[in-house]
């Protein structure tokens, strides 16, 4: 595993999107990106996940990136792949990034899934927090505690290992249907509240659809490449 930054700024807010249910955690990052009009200071390599990069409208998509909004002072985490077996050394190398920078907080960005049928449906918000403190802030925005659930991924290992790093992680209720940017949209509009970020995100909210297509279109393009190593690595053994 292996952390690189080209820039250190001092004790950020540090916010993960990773793939998930819904892909909610990596459209709401892209969304924030974008956003808050950021630039890329890093990079995270895992030796246990495959070399793959995505290329989209002839831009290239690293797997892991780090960018920061020297504005607000925030540092996202993006990750556009999924590979299981990667949580623990994900949140190892989210908590090199928390170290260095001495973050103040992280704020996960999740999907959970929901028995709503209806797709429109506005998604539901929970939270949940390591930290008194923070809890009492997000819980100003009226939204409810998750109080039973399962937990996987980075997340999950980020909490277990976090120490007295307040972690606040938000869950967006999300469908099977993948990506959910409306689930994504919901997200955002609580965590520019939560963060204190006073701009005008709701002309944005529509740009999620477009978000939702550019990672519709790479997961597509990453399961294919996926398949062809698969069979590549068959013939070899046949």
């Amino acid at each position: 595993m292996e952390v690189i930054l080209s820039q250190k700024p001092k004790s950020p807010i540090v916010i993960s999107g990773f793939p998930g249910v819904g892909m909610v955690g990596a459209i709401a990052a892209e969304f924030l990106i974008q956003h808050l009009d950021t630039r890329q200071i890093g990079r995270i390599i895992l030796d246990r996940s495959p070399a793959l990069v995505a290329i989209h409208e002839g831009k290239l998509i690293e797997p892991f990136s780090i960018h920061y909004s020297s504005r607000h002072n925030i540092v996202i985490l993006h990750s556009i792949v999924a590979v299981p077996g990667t949580e623990w050394q994900t949140a190892d190398a989210l908590l090199v990034v928390c170290k260095t920078l001495n973050a103040r907080e992280v704020v996960s960005i999740e999907g959970v899934g929901s028995v709503a049928e209806a797709a429109t449906e506005e998604s539901k918000i929970f939270y949940y927090s390591n930290s008194p403190t923070k809890e009492k802030a997000i819980a100003k925005q009226k939204i409810e505690k998750l109080r039973e659930g399962i937990i996987m991924g980075p997340t999950s290992a980020l909490f277990i290992k976090a120490g007295k790093l307040p972690v606040t992680c938000l869950f967006a209720q999300t469908h099977d249907s993948l990506p959910d940017s409306n689930a994504a949209a919901q997200i955002i509009k609580v965590i520019d509240t939560y963060l204190g970020l006073k701009v005008d995100y709701k002309p944005l909210l529509k740009l999620a659809a477009k978000f939702e297509e550019k990672l519709r279109s790479i997961v597509a393009q990453s399961r294919q490449a996926e398949e062809l190593r698969d069979k590549k690595q068959m013939s070899y053994v046949g």
